[in-house]
């Protein structure tokens, strides 16, 4: 996260998303055959000749869904706003996944679904733990925005494209990313990690059982990467998880970047670069692997860019690939020190 403001702000823990957690490891392969939502999304990100610019109506979550809990039992797509609960300050955000492309729409169905235990082994305990939130940002680089400035080995931005929609033109080749950020290397803890945006709740954000996470989800990405909040669509919104080493819960909030905006460090004292990673580089089996921490700890991780994505924000990414139906067989056996780069 980036440094406290300057109107009086308590200072809030770095971002939640830089400590590790492993991921559970639920069991392997893709979705069944059949034609999922999943499978029909993962053919549509690799085949050649699909038009970018499909995308699917929105889809009634189930009752009881993190999502549901969150927009107050409202219908996606419904136009309707939330309100403010108790202490809350302004209008909740909307979870919706009305309009989203076609190639989000396996995720989307899944998330609405998803158990806390198909995510990790670290559930929060009950009345424990430090409430945050991360965003999980969804983008298409072939209809919206591109990568700018200098080499992924040092300070990024990403900026608008000339395209400015999310649909993109015609008959584009999806491709889609993810939008981190990683901290700088002069930082006492947590140097160099990739990591979501995201960090702890502030009293402002509202219920941490509420519209809290969500607000606090977009806030601090948008103090961390100066992206403009108006232009992210929250489609779900994953089980809330916890971190032991930092007593944090987690919420895991998803969102398309429908309309993107310039994004970039905004204190280069904490942060080193924002950038994106496509999700076929994450799904590369050439780019995975199982990061080996001199604790002990053992969870996937990711080589990609010029760093290494692992903890947290790594064991999210592994879930995500694979309910999203683009996970591909990778070595599980292949170690991958910390250290790797030295």
């Amino acid at each position: 996260m980036s440094a406290p403001r300057s109107h009086g702000r308590t200072p809030r823990p770095r971002s939640a998303d830089s400590v590790p957690s492993p991921a559970s490891r639920s069991p392997e392969g893709r979705s069944p055959a059949g034609g999922s939502a999943a499978d029909r999304s993962a053919a549509q990100v690799s085949s050649a000749g699909r038009p970018a610019d499909q995308s699917r109506p929105g889809r009634a979550r189930p009752e009881g869904s993190s999502a549901d809990r969150l927009s107050g039992g409202r219908a996606p797509g419904d136009g309707s706003v939330d309100r403010p609960g108790e202490g809350e300050v302004g209008e909740a955000p909307q979870v919706s996944d009305e309009g989203l492309p076609v190639w989000l729409g396996g995720l989307a169905e899944a998330a609405a679904g998803l158990r806390p235990e198909q995510l990790s082994r670290f559930l929060p305990p009950p009345g424990g733990g430090r409430q945050s939130a991360v965003l999980v940002l969804f983008g298409d680089a072939a209809t919206a925005v591109q990568p700018s400035g200098p080499s992924a080995s040092g300070p990024s931005a990403v900026s608008s494209g000339d395209s400015g929609s999310a649909g993109g033109s015609a008959g584009a080749e999806p491709e889609p990313y993810l939008l981190l950020m990683e901290r700088a290397s002069s930082l006492r803890a947590h140097a160099g990690q990739p990591s979501f945006p995201g960090g702890a709740l502030d009293p402002e954000d509202g219920d941490p059982q509420g519209a809290g996470p969500l607000r606090a989800a977009l806030r601090e990405a948008e103090e961390e990467t100066g992206l403009d909040p108006s232009g992210v669509q929250i489609f779900s919104v994953l089980p809330k998880l916890y971190i032991p080493v930092s007593d944090f819960v987690v919420t895991p909030v998803l969102g398309w970047w429908r309309e993107p905006s310039p994004v970039a460090a905004v204190d280069e004292g904490e942060t080193a670069r924002v950038f994106t990673v496509p999700l076929a580089e994450l799904a590369d089996p050439a780019n995975r692997g199982i990061a080996v921490h001199p604790s002990g700890y053992r969870g996937a991780c990711f080589q990609v860019h010029g760093a290494l994505v692992w903890g947290f924000t790594a064991g999210v990414i592994d879930r995500i690939l694979h309910h999203g139906g683009w996970e591909r067989p990778w070595d599980r056996e292949r170690s991958i020190p910390l250290d790797w780069h030295s």
